[in-house]
């Protein structure tokens, strides 16, 4: 048989032999390093025999399907040694992710001291070096054993799949798991393991189901890597928005108001509106008209539009339809009253585009165990448009909705943090979705032309656009590296059928508009967190809640103090006095603390020439400025939204 390589290169061998085998063949370095293969763009264990030719690539723990067969074994040993130190624990499911890996267990909570002795027991394990064997049984057999080892949640995974199916099992020393892989040969090629965390995990994720253990791990080949990345998560946990944002009084929340409901505190809710602020003023400038329109609708408009059948789940219902003669909802979104809008009057193709822009306030019943801070919220503020479109303009608004939001994107400091992906249908699932498969196939296509015309990378995925059309999902993760929908455009050639939509075109018929769903910012409460964790707090001057803080030197000198204050809130700075009878040192420090960009400093020289003493986050000390010079500094960098680079780091 002859074995293509990844370099090109070719290998031939006259019996069938294992992917680690060939590895060993290649080089004994390549063995001692692969985690698994891959045959003809499929990844296999390396215990597969290759018996044809075949293309053939050893998999090592720089690539990602390699890192994750060895952080999948890791995540056997922590179930090994939970089983060790808690032999009444249950194993439920131990995947490898992005950062590392994890496994739930049905077991009381870990502290961090139990966590220090998993991680013990887990380095013992991996010294011992036990080899990894993969076996098969058939589905029954598979059950029995599983019942005879008390492992409950096994026993109903293996259950759910097919009856013919063959169930392959790894073995470790005495230890067995459920596991399809792929692993690594032996527990010892684990060089460098730590234990981050634990917390609650419902059962297969539903809050029907009881509440598990989760252990989150990560496994490195270097004990090098894994002192960067634990460094790494120090940094992360400093930026973590939920903790942050609480801190920097931007956001708080109350058991008794509900979860998902933040409270926007005063430093967060001067952040939002001077972004709402920005957002409102640069649609207006790009030919968007606005509309005020209600926080809820009877359920006969969401009917129309198909929310009461694709999305009534995730929707907060007033009344109940057995008993009321009305019914209500909170909504999930704007368009459908901005249709109305629309339909307010019969409109012309000369009247076309249409763009309508709503500051919106939106309420989703997310599950309670997908709230987290303000990235998953119930209810939440979105920059949310329609527009309504002749089909020959589509294209070009299309490209509009982009520009506004990566020329948003860029403002923000956010335009390399995030990824594009063209949101398609799943043509095997035809009844989630409006329209016949010509139409997706179509809109689809256009959007994809327009992502290359632009030269927008981007990536493609079935199944996630909306139950009306394909969209342009622009994707984003937070420190932990969790991805969420920052903004969204879609495109829809349907509802306007639902919503008897139409114009009058050149000819005098009536005519179908396209509409075209957007954002252009996200939602308000997603963004302040992804901003928080983007800045660790120290936001560009523009978005700061507090820009300037004078420091009088003594009191004598709070009057000047008071009358720089106002000179600056006469040109729309946002600035305070500290008039506290401490030392200007202390002060100082205080003020970096509350991550204030600006600093003046004010004492006699100051107030008999005129001047401030300016001390910033970018350059430290900034020596004495004439107090127009730095208003006008300031300003212009407000009005620019002026990004400026740290160039000295001050101790606090």
């Amino acid at each position: 048989m002859k074995i293509t390589l990844k370099d090109g290169s070719a290998k031939e061998y006259a019996n069938s032999m294992s992917v680690i085998d060939i590895a060993k063949d290649i080089s004994e370095g390549l063995a001692r390093m692969a985690c698994a293969g891959e045959i003809n763009g499929e990844v296999v264990d390396l215990r597969t025999v290759v018996d044809k030719d075949c293309e053939l690539n050893i998999l090592t723990f720089n690539e990602d399907a390699g890192k994750a067969a060895y952080r999948h074994t890791a995540s056997h040993v922590l179930a090994e040694a939970v089983k060790r130190l808690y032999p009444h624990a249950k194993l439920a499911i131990g995947p490898s992710i992005d950062t590392g890996f994890y496994y739930d267990f049905d077991v009381e909570p870990f502290d961090r001291d139990a966590l220090d002795k998993l991680e013990k027991e887990m380095k013992k394990i991996i010294k011992e070096g036990a080899e990894l064997e993969k076996f098969t049984l058939p589905r029954a057999e598979a059950i029995q054993l599983m019942k005879d080892k008390n492992e409950p949640y096994k026993v109903e995974l293996i259950e759910d799949l097919p009856e013919d199916a063959v169930i392959s099992f790894y073995k470790q020393g005495d230890f067995v798991d459920l596991c399809a892989g792929p692993h690594l040969m032996s527990t010892k090629s684990i060089k460098a393991i730590k234990l981050i965390s634990s917390s609650g995990a419902y059962w297969r994720g539903s809050e029907k189901n009881k509440m598990l253990t989760r252990v989150y791990g990560t496994a490195f080949t270097k004990n090098a890597d894994l002192d960067a990345y634990l460094a790494h998560l120090e940094d992360v946990k400093k930026r973590d928005h939920n903790k942050l944002g609480r801190e920097m009084e931007i956001f708080t929340t109350v058991d008794v108001i509900g979860q998902g409901l933040p409270l926007i505190m005063p430093n967060g809710t001067k952040i939002l509106q001077t972004l709402q602020r920005w957002i409102e003023d640069e649609e207006d400038r790009r030919g968007y008209v606005r509309t005020k329109t209600p926080f809820m609708a009877k359920s006969d408009l969401y009917k129309i539009s198909g929310h009461w059948d694709h999305y009534k789940e995730g929707m907060f219902v007033l009344g109940d339809e057995e008993v009321d003669k009305e019914v209500f909802a909170l909504r999930p979104m704007t368009c459908p009253f901005q249709y109305y809008v629309y339909k307010s009057a019969q409109r012309s193709y000369r009247d076309l585009p249409l763009r309508y822009g709503e500051t919106s306030t939106l309420f989703r019943n997310e599950d309670s165990g997908e709230m987290h801070g303000l990235t998953r919220v119930r209810q939440f503020t979105i920059s949310e448009g329609h527009l309504i479109v002749r089909p020959d303009q589509m294209d070009e608004e299309f490209k509009g909705c982009l520009d506004l939001a990566r020329y948003c994107l860029k403002t923000l400091g956010l335009e390399e943090d995030v990824t594009y992906r063209l949101s398609k249908w799943d043509p095997n699932n035809k009844e989630k979705y409006i329209g016949t498969e010509e139409v997706w196939e179509e809109t689809q296509g256009r959007i994809r032309n327009i992502l290359i015309d632009l030269g927008i990378p981007f990536t493609e995925e079935e199944g996630e656009a909306a139950f009306y059309g394909p969209k342009v999902d622009i994707q984003a993760k937070n420190v932990y590296g969790k991805e969420d929908t920052m903004i969204t455009i879609q495109w829809d050639a349907l509802i306007a059928e639902q919503f008897d939509m139409y114009y009058i075109d050149q000819n005098g018929e009536k005519v179908r508009p396209y509409v075209i769903h957007r954002t252009s910012v996200g939602c308000y409460e997603r963004t302040l967190a992804w901003l928080i964790e983007k800045y660790a707090g120290l936001f560009p001057t523009w978005l700061c809640p507090e820009q300037v803080r004078i420091l009088p030197i003594s009191e004598k000198y709070h009057d000047y103090a008071k009358k720089v204050e106002s000179q600056l809130k006469d040109n729309g700075i946002r600035c305070s006095v500290d008039e506290r009878a401490e030392k200007i040192g202390y002060k100082i420090r205080e003020s970096r603390l509350d991550r204030v960009p600006y600093m003046l400093v004010v004492g006699q020289k100051e107030e008999e020439e005129g001047l401030v003493s300016v001390r910033s986050r970018y350059l430290g000390d900034e020596g004495q400025k004439f107090i127009d010079t730095f208003i006008n500094d300031i300003c212009k960098e407000i009005r620019t939204k002026e990004i400026k680079k740290i160039e000295v780091e001050e101790q606090k």
